[in-house]
């Protein structure tokens, strides 16, 4: 969990009367989603004190600049090929700004997320913070999940809002043709960030230190976008594998099956890696069918161990 005493410094709130309109937009858009999650009526079983942990995860996350800053990233990385797509056709200029945000994303939406969350337990229990949320009456699995939701919240706050102004951008420039395509890029977007933030919480369970868990998550991503892509590369090339192969393999990394759902919004199948997931049958539908398995799943395992390390 972030700690309100990370490298920003504990977190004062402007005195009344400071602060410019743009400081007061940043502040509704970051609070924004922690007050829907605080609006909910849940009640005060299980699954109130679940969102409760989450509202607050999601308020430390929201204060820190990490936070600020993957917005920004991704709103000046989303406009830059928005503008610079190209002048053809608006059919052309949207299929050419969604492939080409779709390859950067491939690289950054993973990267940001998992180390987004490394620290998200392991943080926590160096610090000694995490046993004293152990002890509210709420089970362990539910702690893990309430700061998996905050979390989640707060990545894909910064996803939505960073994407979206390249996509009105890019709707400004090519019209309605780009709603359909962008929109699909974003939800992938949220998609496998999502799925890569469940393996980091899932990283962070198992880790005994913060250290362990930041050089686990990064060898996780060279092996996503990276190593996994070579290897798929050279069995196409050099073997000539069954469908059921390469389905295989796409299916067993997030970040070829953000790519499959992309590519098929806008009917292409570029070079490199990109082509070689093109000779399979997966279709978009199952590839988003396991983006949010690869949500569920690590998610399941970390509260799963969370669980039985408290038991034990």
């Amino acid at each position: 969990m972030t700690d309100e005493t990370d490298a920003d410094g504990p977190y004062h709130p402007p005195a009344v009367g400071q602060g410019t309109d743009d400081d007061g937009v940043l502040r509704t858009l970051r609070d924004l989603p922690g007050a829907l999650l605080a609006a909910l009526p849940v009640g005060s079983g299980s699954l109130g004190s679940t969102l409760t942990l989450a509202h607050r995860e999601y308020r430390l996350a929201a204060r820190s600049r990490w936070t600020l800053g993957l917005t920004l990233l991704f709103a000046v990385v989303s406009a830059v090929v928005a503008v610079a797509a190209g002048t053809g056709t608006a059919a052309e200029r949207v299929g050419a700004a969604v492939v080409s945000l779709g390859e950067l994303s491939v690289y950054l939406v993973p990267l940001a997320a998992l180390t987004f969350g490394y620290a998200s337990v392991v943080g926590p229990a160096e610090r000694g913070t995490l046993d004293m949320l152990f002890a509210l009456p709420v089970t362990r699995s539910r702690v893990v999940l309430g700061v998996f939701l905050g979390r989640a919240v707060a990545l894909g706050a910064a996803i939505a809002v960073g994407f979206g102004v390249g996509g009105a951008l890019l709707v400004r420039f090519a019209s309605g043709a780009a709603l359909v395509p962008y929109a699909t890029l974003l939800f992938a977007a949220l998609g496998v960030g999502l799925a890569a933030l469940a393996v980091s919480v899932l990283v962070s369970t198992l880790a005994s230190e913060k250290t362990h868990a930041l050089g686990g998550v990064l060898l996780l991503w060279v092996w996503a976008v990276f190593a996994h892509d070579l290897l798929a590369l050279v069995l196409v090339a050099v073997l000539d594998v069954p469908d059921a192969v390469l389905t295989a393999l796409v299916l067993a990394n997030p970040v070829d099956l953000f790519r499959v759902v992309v590519l098929a919004s806008v009917g292409t199948t570029g070079g490199g890696v990109s082509a070689a997931l093109a000779t399979s049958s997966l279709s978009p539908v199952l590839a988003a069918t396991a983006l949010l398995a690869w949500v569920l799943l690590p998610l399941t395992a970390a509260m799963r161990l969370a669980g039985r390390a408290g038991a034990r």
